[in-house]
């Protein structure tokens, strides 16, 4: 995905924090792929405490700021697309929002975002490196190791590219859209199997993803009148269906080696994942995403 020439996104909306934190254990709102690792040491028979628990050293955390940057920079740096990409989501969101009937100003909205590496504190506990990216609703903040995008390729298989990136980042942010519009007080997150409001959270995520997504290339920056993105492409919008199916249960089930088992699912399957995506792009409605209203999800 390409960021439109004349872009210009401004600096201090990501948050940067290096080498601090201690990784001591998590309480998770949603994460892309349901914290991979250590659902794969679940799957595998293993206590997943055990990762989230870990001290992972307390040294000095370096604390700072994305600068600002432009879309060139946006198109080939990693720090700049994350600072691009939420702000390409906070100019939909605050827009769509309204009309679904939630209520809330520009700065409620726009969730804390934080790009840190090694480990750092969060209010839902300490998180490593290892947790991957999630969203805690404590703090209302995107917690995301730049890094996970490699592993998503190398361990998991996913084609990379730049969608797939914003891709991670969009759900993360629909989390966001969830605490706000009540969704995880009305739901049980605690249960698991393909059926369970788990799932159905985590696919209402992904659908929130392709629908930010398929408003992007006519998403204008208020302040310069400059549309966020180019028109998604095939080969672009194939990345992002990869890194959705690289994250599905069975998918991830599958790589450990071991059975496919539904009952145990929390994010949902790779097909349901792609399809929930695709219904969020071509939708085009929040009322499209209803993940709840249908009899299967």
């Amino acid at each position: 995905m390409t960021f439109q020439h004349g872009g210009q996104f401004e600096g201090g909306r990501v948050q940067t924090r290096r080498g601090g934190g201690r990784g001591r254990g998590i309480a998770i709102g949603g994460g892309v792929g349901g914290l991979l690792v250590v659902l794969l040491v679940a799957l595998l028979g293993g206590d997943p405490t055990s990762l989230l628990s870990g001290d992972s050293g307390g040294g000095a955390e370096e604390q700072g700021v994305i600068a600002a940057c432009d879309a060139e920079q946006a198109n080939s740096q990693r720090e700049c697309r994350l600072n691009a990409t939420i702000e390409a989501l906070d100019t939909y969101w605050v827009d769509a929002l309204p009309s679904a009937g939630v209520e809330a100003g520009a700065e409620e909205i726009q969730p804390g975002v934080v790009s840190f590496e090694q480990a750092t504190s969060t209010g839902c506990g300490d998180a490593s490196a290892s947790t991957g990216p999630f969203y805690c609703p404590t703090d209302r903040t995107i917690y995301l190791d730049l890094g996970f995008y490699d592993l998503l390729s190398s361990q998991y298989g996913a084609s990379g590219g730049s969608l797939a990136e914003m891709y991670v980042v969009a759900h993360e942010y629909g989390h966001h859209i969830q605490q706000l519009s009540g969704v995880f007080d009305r739901t049980d997150r605690s249960g698991t199997g393909d059926d369970s409001d788990s799932v159905r959270v985590e696919l209402q995520a992904d659908c929130y993803a392709g629908l930010w997504a398929g408003h992007a290339a006519s998403t204008e920056d208020p302040e310069t009148g400059v549309t966020y993105l180019e028109p998604i492409s095939q080969t672009e919008l194939a990345d992002a269906l990869s890194a959705a199916a690289a994250v599905g249960d069975d998918h991830i089930q599958q790589q450990s080696g071991g059975g496919v088992d539904p009952d145990t699912w929390t994010h949902g399957s790779s097909e349901q994942r792609q399809r929930w995506f695709t219904t969020g792009y071509e939708g085009g409605t929040l009322a499209a995403c209803d993940t709840f209203g249908v009899t299967t999800p």
